[in-house]
């Protein structure tokens, strides 16, 4: 199937932060779990955080915004809900409020419980210190799309006028993270209901493409573990069928984390999806995948900053690694390595550091603007990142001055 090259993705993030400035968001929810609150204000407080996070990338000069990155509570869940696999044990809970029109009291039982329901198993994401909800996938779950949130969070930003992909969690990742359903035989996997769940993801592209969106980002980060011959087989299966989709949105396979490695990629890259994004900070090298033939006509994200920690990002040494991906496919766009979910929002507010160790730091907001700048680097855009990267230059000559950073005698002990 031949398709028209998608535009570029250009200059993104992989997701933001969700919480509120002020955790607004975390003050609503306890609020209204505690009746304080009604549905309708929980409702505009999420409002308020999500179009925070739109208007500030999108005034941060970034070419395309991620949407459907908000939570009530985790995206694990807002994918249990997505694809419909909640568990029969929830069916007799409902209240007078929805959330993205699902049931809330229903969706936050899931999370945390009622009396006589236990919630789903919380566990870490990965190496992070974010945590999610494990599903619950036997043989008899029945899957079916809900896709009011994705739509919902894209017309938000498309009837702002904001360029937006929407972002789900992968088929693969949310099966490979998933647990057998109580009741389930010995030895069931989830991921053997992988053929299953991807004919829900084929009708999401298809309501996406009829909302008119250009891209979607679908994540993939539990590609990055050790996976056996035959789960590359079927997660080349499963993107086979979601790009052979007759009308749909480009995909941008977003995996981090770490390296899908080459034979991950060499797998993947034979289909017809459009873009991967790459964790530069803990992914590929270009020597490691320039053989990949098929990745020439696909276009990269490369995640060049880091989303998961706080210090600012070394501009100059980051430009010389990103030019060294040039050539090796069709368009080449600067990201961060993950969501920026795992640092805090802004490090202007943060008046009482140590002006040395503030000038170093780089938080969500601050993350962005490097972004922009490493894209315009690349892109060689006019001259506007020449002052983002003296900045850097200026941060990283001054990092040793930074007080408690160097201990000599902590340093000996440890060399001992």
């Amino acid at each position: 199937m031949t398709r028209t090259p998608p535009a570029p993705v250009g200059s993104t993030v992989l997701g933001y932060p969700r919480i509120g400035r002020d955790r607004q968001l975390k003050k609503a929810l306890e609020s209204y779990w505690a009746g304080r609150i009604d549905g309708g204000t929980l409702d505009r407080d999420s409002l308020s955080v999500r179009l925070d996070a739109l208007y500030t990338m999108s005034r941060a000069g970034l070419d395309t915004i991620p949407v459907n990155t908000f939570s009530w509570y985790d995206q694990m869940l807002d994918t249990t809900v997505l694809v419909g696999a909640v568990p029969k044990r929830f069916a007799g809970v409902s209240g007078d409020h929805t959330l993205a029109g699902f049931d809330a009291s229903r969706y936050f039982a899931m999370a945390r419980g009622t009396k006589g329901v236990p919630p789903l198993e919380m566990t870490k994401w990965f190496d992070t210190n974010y945590h999610y909800l494990v599903p619950e996938i036997g043989p008899d779950t029945a899957f079916a799309l809900h896709a009011d949130k994705p739509l919902a969070e894209f017309d938000e930003a498309h009837s702002r006028k904001i360029a937006s992909r929407p972002v789900v969690v992968g088929p693969f990742t949310f099966l490979a993270l998933a647990k057998a359903a109580d009741g389930a035989p010995e030895g069931f996997d989830p991921l053997s209901r992988l053929g299953e769940l991807t004919e829900v993801y084929v009708e999401l592209l298809a309501a996406l493409a009829a909302a008119g969106v250009q891209w979607v980002q679908i994540d993939e980060p539990a590609l990055v573990r050790d996976v056996s011959r035959d789960e590359i087989e079927a997660a080349y299966a499963t993107y086979d069928r979601l790009a052979q989709v007759a009308d749909r949105p480009a995909i941008l396979l977003a995996t981090y984390f770490g390296s899908p490695g080459a034979d991950v990629l060499s797998a993947l890259a034979h289909t017809e999806v459009e873009g991967f994004a790459l964790d530069l900070l803990r992914g590929p090298k270009p020597g490691e995948i320039e053989d990949l033939e098929d990745l020439f006509d696909k276009s990269l994200v490369l995640g060049a900053v880091d989303g998961r920690n706080i210090w600012r990002t070394d501009l100059r040494a980051a430009a010389e690694e990103l030019t060294t991906w040039r050539g090796i496919s069709r368009t080449v766009s600067v990201s961060t390595s993950c969501s920026l979910l795992h640092v805090p929002y802004d490090v202007a507010v943060e008046v009482d550091l140590d002006p040395a160790l503030r000038s170093s730091l780089a938080f969500a907001d601050q993350k962005l603007a490097e972004v922009v700048a490493l894209q315009q680097s690349l892109d060689s855009e006019g001259a506007e990142f020449a002052e983002a990267f003296a900045a850097s230059d200026a941060a990283v000559a001054g990092r040793s001055s930074i007080p408690g950073l160097y201990r000599g005698e902590v340093a000996g002990r440890v060399s001992r």
